[in-house]
């Protein structure tokens, strides 16, 4: 490392050229020349075998639990070789997961891929016809799953034809699930398996605009690029920051406060565990307090979620009581963090810095980042790109726009999706000549900073929960009494957006407020349910083509929300 801090341009030249660490060459990508790194893994396959030779140092801290790299690998090798040899999974099946952060998530994703299946990663949040709905887009043979969403999804098993396995189950066992302990028998080998890099790895759910959610297909190589290019972007930030005047006698740790079905707590947080030897820290539900006892017990040294959580942190009366010394870095992604949250976290820790991602489940969380002094004084700017990804800023016609000026992101490189499960034309429309549209506004300076100003797409922000406006107001519609509806987002201190909804009823009939959000919380996950219904007796605002003005309904039940 050089003796002095370095220039953005010389980092990465140092950190991603020819003999660097991180060196970046082209390679065949599905008949397509894509920038890479040249050390990626070949698959995540090749992750579990490098962690089984961290023998017995500590990688799981679940709560009270504990377990070490050679406990959690060999019950990976039993999961492994009971889909394989009991329910007859082969490469290219899909194995769906649907718990709470449990370590048992951590092995059914690790074991489905080392034996060359798709991980289905399902929101825990989902209602059962959410999972039903899961289970049969994506095929799923066999589903992993806590109790509690054992139980949502058992009544659609049969129908569609998907074992169970249930983690968790003390003395009840839903009908048509195996207990976890019977399944998983220590002691076999993980069976052989040949997969490819451009091998598909994992499908993640993420909210489409027409309703249904979309299957979001990611490979190998797009996962482990993203892997990759979390350590590469770490390193080119330490050649900036410049040598360490304190060196910390903590071993790397992160402690997981995002769900793992949400691309962060999967790529940037669990697998860079898994495949860097750190230690993960996992707890049963958010809880700032619980954070703190952790992160003071375990000497954790990286916290990554989202804004409400960095919030809910230093705002909590717990957190003078803890010792947070440990901590390295303080922040994450899933929303932009407003200015004054980071100079929040800025004075509020002893060593921990502010740090943001822009990254997307389309992206596999990478995108780019802004760390430390750089984040400081660019509070609102989201950072910048490691070159393994291209980042331009394009106008409706596709045309990239002047330096400065407001356009649509766009990515290009090898940690995007290869696309949409079954869904070729969402995926024409996200995903363009290796460019994906990013649904957001924003501009780039002159030193290659983003802004994220806007979002081109209808969606609402809330705890780094993507709900899309579509989804809610079809479930609106199906209400007998609703004849007009728009959903939209209005700003919430702690979880930057909540879902709110002006409504107006069919002519003669009554609408309750509480009605309407009860109806809504038999379908959709209660994160989606909206918490401010404005129910109206005109009809709802629209412009010359005929679309509701959203943004002047948003204003008016903002300014009502204030006066109150």
């Amino acid at each position: 490392m050089a003796d002095g801090p370095m220039s953005w341009d010389d980092a990465v030249a140092a950190t991603c050229g020819p003999g660097g660490p991180f060196e970046i060459t082209t390679a065949d990508v599905r008949g397509t020349p894509t920038k890479v790194f040249a050390a990626t893994p070949p698959s995540l396959r090749t992750v579990v075998d490098g962690a089984r030779a961290r023998g017995d140092d500590l990688f799981l801290v679940y709560e009270d639990e504990r377990r070490t790299f050679a406990e959690v690998t060999a019950e990976i090798d039993a999961l492994g070789v009971a889909l394989v040899e009991r329910y007859g999974i082969t490469p290219g099946d899909r194995v769906a997961i649907a718990m709470r952060n449990y370590p048992e998530w951590v092995i059914a994703f690790a074991a489905t891929t080392s034996i060359g299946a798709i991980a289905v990663c399902c929101n825990a949040w989902w209602t059962g016809a959410e999972l039903r709905y899961g289970l049969a887009d994506s095929g799923a043979a066999v589903l992993v799953a806590d109790v509690e969403r054992a139980e949502r999804a058992q009544p659609h098993l049969d129908a569609l034809g998907v074992a169970g396995i249930v983690v968790r189950a003390g003395h009840e066992t839903p009908a048509g699930f195996d207990r976890w302990e019977d399944v998983v028998i220590l002691g076999a080998a993980l069976p052989d398996c040949a997969i490819d890099p451009d091998d598909d790895a994992m499908i993640l759910y993420t909210s489409g605009t027409t309703g249904d959610p979309k299957g979001a297909v990611s490979t190998h190589r797009a996962v482990l690029s993203a892997l990759v290019a979390f350590g590469c972007r770490a390193r080119i930030n330490a050649l900036v920051a410049g040598p360490k005047t304190e060196r910390h006698p903590w071993r790397t740790s992160f402690i997981l406060v995002v769900p793992l079905f949400h691309v962060t707590g999967l790529v940037p947080v669990m697998l860079s565990c898994l495949a860097g030897g750190h230690k993960l820290v996992m707890q049963y539900k958010w809880s700032p307090e619980r954070a703190l006892e952790l992160i003071e017990r375990e000497r954790v040294t990286t916290f990554v979620g989202v804004p409400t959580q960095s919030w809910d942190m230093v705002a909590s009366d717990a957190f003078s009581q803890h010792d947070t010394s440990s901590l390295l870095t303080v922040g994450g992604g899933g929303a932009p963090a407003p200015p004054e949250l980071v100079a929040r976290v800025e004075s509020s820790f002893s060593k921990g810095r502010p740090t943001i991602g822009y990254g997307m489940t389309e992206t596999n969380s990478y995108g780019p980042g802004n760390v430390g002094d750089d984040y400081v004084a660019r509070p609102r700017s989201s950072g910048r790109c490691v070159p393994i990804m291209e980042i331009a800023v394009r106008d409706e016609h596709g045309v990239d726009v002047p330096t400065g000026e407001v356009g649509e992101i766009w990515f290009s490189g090898p940690t995007l999706i290869r696309g949409y499960w079954n869904k070729p034309d969402a995926t024409a429309e996200a995903i363009v000549d290796g460019w994906l549209r990013s649904g957001d506004l924003g501009r780039l300076d002159e030193e290659g900073f983003i802004y994220v100003e806007d979002r081109l797409k209808d969606m609402v922000l809330r705890g780094g929960e993507n709900i899309y406006c579509a989804e809610v107001e079809a479930v609106i519609y199906q209400h007998p009494a609703v004849h007009e509806a728009a959903v939209f987002g209005v700003p919430h201190d702690r979880l930057g957006e909540e879902v709110a909804v002006a409504v107006l009823p069919r002519a003669g009939m009554v609408l309750d407020a509480e009605e309407l959000r009860a109806h809504v919380a038999t379908q959709l996950a209660s994160f989606k349910v909206p918490s401010h219904v404005l129910i109206v007796d005109e009809p709802l605002p629209r412009n010359a083509s005929g679309k509701i003005l959203k943004r002047q309904l948003k204003a008016e039940l903002v300014e009502a929300l204030e006066a109150d």
